[in-house]
């Protein structure tokens, strides 16, 4: 998957996941929707990245560079906790799944469980964006704020960023695996 396409479907997880965090912001119908379709997203997500996750399995225990083993943990966890949300989620759902003909019997435990995981996640987002901090700004700047600036510039100016800072888990010599 290009750079470009990762951006936009990262901020694009990032952009729902906020909103979708405070039912009380956006109200039980929308936050449930919006949270089924942050699920597909993330499950998009993971099978674009199903590269990574398969070598980052094997190298798990191997010598890896550049907090790799650390991201591979927090992602991990990330996995976690995600599934937690959506999976008790679904349990206390009081608007889309009946919606759909579906009642579960929710508790008290599975809203619990649905707040911890919920609080965990975004904890855990946090520590994900700060590990892939560089990329972020590479990325943004070179898809979004140099093609902006370029249009008042009389003379091109070289790439603040290498190629190998556009990818997301590659180690020092740009490779996935």
């Amino acid at each position: 998957m290009n750079t470009k396409t990762n951006l936009i479907l990262d901020a694009g997880i990032l952009a729902g996941f906020l909103a979708a965090y405070d039912p009380r912001a956006t109200g039980i119908l929308l936050h449930e929707w919006l949270s089924l379709g942050l699920a597909v997203v993330l499950l998009l997500h993971l099978l674009l990245h199903w590269q990574w996750v398969a070598c980052a399995v094997q190298r798990f225990f191997k010598r890896w560079q550049n907090g790799q083993r650390l991201n591979f943990i927090v992602d991990l966890l990330l996995l976690f906790a995600f599934s937690g949300v959506m999976v008790s989620g679904l349990v206390i759902s009081r608007a889309a799944l009946p919606a759909l003909g579906i009642n579960l019997p929710g508790s008290a435990a599975w809203r619990a469980v649905h707040a911890l995981s919920a609080d965990a996640a975004l904890i855990l987002t946090g520590l994900h964006f700060a590990l892939h901090w560089r990329w972020i700004v590479c990325a943004v700047r070179t898809y979004l704020i140099e093609p902006v600036t370029h249009i008042f510039r009389r003379r091109s100016s070289q790439p603040v960023c290498a190629q190998r800072d556009l990818m997301p888990h590659s180690n020092k010599e740009g490779t996935v695996c």
